[in-house]
């Protein structure tokens, strides 16, 4: 009787501390740091031209990592649409590494700057905050 007891409970003391491992979340894998994360960010500029209106300052634009040297570019300006662009680095500078659009950034001399050429439109501006 006395080694049932015994049994009954070191099993009772074991299943919270058991229940409690199994639910501890898993931490998400990290991911060697590339370009994306190099520049991604919350920038404001100013479009200084555009092939389809005129110029605008004090847009916005974020720029989020989306996957290994791939970032989104998003803008609160309607004729900078959504776009995702592939990076690669070429001596000081991160650039598009392919497609229609233009991406600058220059990791030495300007390493806040960013230049940017989506549909026509330029856009210049600084780094406010990482992402």
């Amino acid at each position: 009787m006395l080694r049932t007891l015994i049994f009954a409970t070191t099993i009772a003391l074991a299943l919270p501390a058991g229940s409690a491992l199994a639910e501890t979340p898993k931490a998400a894998p990290i991911h060697k740091a590339d370009l994306a994360d190099r520049v991604a960010g919350i920038y404001k500029g100013n479009v200084a031209s555009d092939a389809r209106g005129s110029s605008r300052n004090n847009v916005t634009i974020t720029v989020t990592r989306t996957g290994p040297n791939k970032v989104e570019i998003k803008s609160d300006y309607p004729r900078i649409p959504t776009v995702t662009i592939p990076l690669e680095k070429a001596m000081d500078a991160i650039l598009a590494a392919s497609g229609p659009y233009v991406f600058l950034l220059d990791t030495v001399r300007s390493p806040d700057r960013l230049d940017l050429t989506i549909d026509d439109a330029s856009w210049s501006g600084i780094r406010t905050a990482a992402k």
